[in-house]
């Protein structure tokens, strides 16, 4: 599977944040590049561009070497982006996503929901008794929620997740 620019773009800013996408563009295709030389090409304080790449490092897209500068003792890291790493992150985000859905319809399947006829809030029983059937927003009564579409959506959801990470094993 061949991921286009947009999709790379898209996974590094859900992960790492928008402000690291000139970073990132600094470091493509090059191997090796001292943070100093990137702090300078992107036009950021060193720490600011350190802090950018421990959130890529964070999820394996950059790795480093590091040397020592034999004059002031100091250690430099040369840093290289990880193109090859981000379907592993996109799996990683998707295996998440899919254990969240999981937990979801389990709680929608052993839970009854309830709601105003406002749909200010949604709570579940034991909740629902605290506030004595009454909405704490409005005040009107609350009434047992038919989550049955909710539980079909979360049910094709989860279904559509597992055919994607089967087709990328």
């Amino acid at each position: 599977m061949k991921l286009t620019k947009k999709e790379i773009d898209d996974i590094i800013c859900q992960v790492a944040g928008e402000d690291v996408l000139p970073l990132v563009q600094a470091l493509k295709n090059k191997k090796n590049v001292s943070e100093f030389k990137l702090a300078e090409s992107i036009n950021k304080e060193i720490n600011l561009t350190r802090n950018m790449l421990y959130r890529l490092y964070d999820h394996n897209l950059v790795s480093f070497n590091r040397k020592k500068d034999k004059k002031k003792g100091w250690y430099i890291y040369y840093w290289t982006f990880n193109a090859s790493k981000v379907k592993d992150v996109i799996r990683n985000i998707k295996k998440k996503r899919l254990d969240t859905l999981k937990e979801r319809l389990q709680r929608e399947k052993s839970s009854q929901f309830y709601t105003c006829k406002h749909n200010c809030i949604r709570l579940d029983f034991e909740q629902s008794t605290d506030f004595e059937f009454k909405c704490p927003e409005c005040g009107e009564l609350l009434n047992l929620e038919d989550n049955t579409k909710k539980k079909k959506d979360l049910e094709k959801e989860i279904e559509k997740l597992k055919k994607e990470l089967k087709k990328k094993t």
